[in-house]
């Protein structure tokens, strides 16, 4: 890679790529789909009020899912280097799963909700979730409005912007794994992490649409190229 010196200062991007090897849809397939669904009628705030049901269901199957899954070797890998790094380190997951803080890592931004998360449409707090949604459980903050799924709907702001921005700004180096490099903001990272100065380095099982803007890229299995990627850089201390 282009830097000098030992990067201090990593921001990691995951994507759905790297809980593929775990068992977990990559939610856009080929065919443009959602887990066959198209992104208006499942997706948005949109869908939501067209149908509540539908949408409160189809996050409710995903959530279930969850408890099918574990944490694969490229979680772990992440979760050591984080516990290890001398640095500052950051850790922005497109994912709404929760195999990441799963294995370990506790400096985490969900950028785009969680699913074992629920939003108040009222009052707007956030609760821990495990259940379904579609019982219409009442909030158990305010007592009264619904509960939706706590993710990031098309057409809404993702979580954290200005945190993940400042640390891309002040990062020597950002990685993205797994990712598709076609959804933005996440898509635009590696452009802000470049021009502040950032090396850039994409692990990804094959060329993403923003693989151009990266420095370096590594094809292959995030469960082969996260772990020896992590290693390396341990090793580099």
């Amino acid at each position: 890679m282009a830097a000098e010196t030992p990067p201090q200062s990593l921001v990691v991007l995951t994507g759905a790529g790297i809980s593929a090897e775990s068992g977990l849809a990559t939610f856009r397939g080929p065919d443009g789909l959602w887990e066959g669904h198209r992104i208006e009628t499942i997706c948005t705030p949109e869908a939501l009020a067209a149908d509540r049901a539908l949408v409160l269901d189809f996050y409710d199957q995903r959530r279930r899912a969850l408890a099918t899954v574990a944490p694969n070797a490229a979680h772990a890998a992440l979760a050591r280097l984080e516990a290890c790094w001398p640095g500052p380190f950051l850790l922005v997951t497109q994912n709404v799963d929760d195999l990441h803080a799963r294995a370990g890592s506790r400096q985490l931004i969900h950028m785009h909700g969680a699913l074992r998360s629920a939003l108040c449409e009222g009052c707007e707090t956030r609760q821990p979730w495990t259940g379904d949604l579609a019982d219409a459980p009442a909030c158990p903050a305010c007592g009264a409005a619904r509960l939706r799924p706590d993710i990031v709907f098309f057409g809404e702001m993702p979580y954290h912007m200005a945190e993940i921005e400042a640390a891309l700004e002040g990062a020597d180096l950002f990685v993205s794994i797994g990712t598709s490099g076609a959804v933005y903001p996440a898509a635009g990272f590696v452009r802000l992490a470049a021009a502040a100065g950032a090396a850039t380095l994409e692990l990804n099982l094959e060329a993403s649409a923003g693989s151009a803007w990266f420095e370096e890229t590594r094809l292959g299995p995030a469960t082969q190229l996260v772990p020896a990627w992590v290693e390396a850089m341990l090793a580099s201390r």
